[in-house]
């Protein structure tokens, strides 16, 4: 079945079958991302296979200490360092292995890009849950913060550098 593109999360989404295998992204998928959506805490984008929720991701702005910063992004930045977060992102075992993470996380790359057009930012945050999860964010270009090592950012003018050079 035909997957749609990733969309923001609607009421006729169904939530209810989604099983990442990690019971704590699971159930904030299906407490609090609509309630955050309404209330403004969060933007969450999912992928269907009709509604069906296969995968998802949620983005918020926020800010980082610049002491929790690699060199390369706090170099000449206020503080705190304005970023978005990556709050979480999960696909459904069933689909695990067809790069939808992968496909989520671009999506996410670029909808933070777009948005550092109308507010300022320098990076995009994400809060690993586990080193399975950092190893993934590590290979999609993100660093290491120097005091945590679950926590790792991926600079916007290298995420743009990135798709610049994959397009061409």
């Amino acid at each position: 079945m035909t997957l749609a593109a990733p969309q923001p999360i609607q009421s006729d989404h169904d939530l209810s079958m989604f099983n990442s295998g990690r019971a704590a992204l699971d159930d904030w998928l299906r407490q609090r991302a609509r309630k955050n959506e309404i209330s403004g805490a969060s933007r969450t984008y999912v992928i269907c296979e009709a509604a069906r929720v296969v995968g998802y991701y949620c983005l918020a702005s926020g800010s980082v200490e610049n002491m929790r910063t690699p060199g390369k992004i706090r170099r000449n930045m206020p503080h705190p360092i304005p970023v978005m977060l990556l709050g979480r992102l999960a696909v459904d075992i069933s689909r695990h292995g067809e790069g939808l993470g992968g496909a989520l996380l671009k999506d996410a790359i670029l909808r933070t890009l777009k948005a550092a057009e109308i507010s300022g930012m320098r990076a995009l945050l994400v809060h690993a849950l586990d080193q399975t999860a950092a190893r993934f964010y590590l290979h999609n270009g993100f660093v290491v913060s120097p005091i945590n090592p679950l926590v790792l950012l991926l600079a916007l003018d290298t995420a743009r550098q990135a798709l610049t050079s994959t397009s061409q």
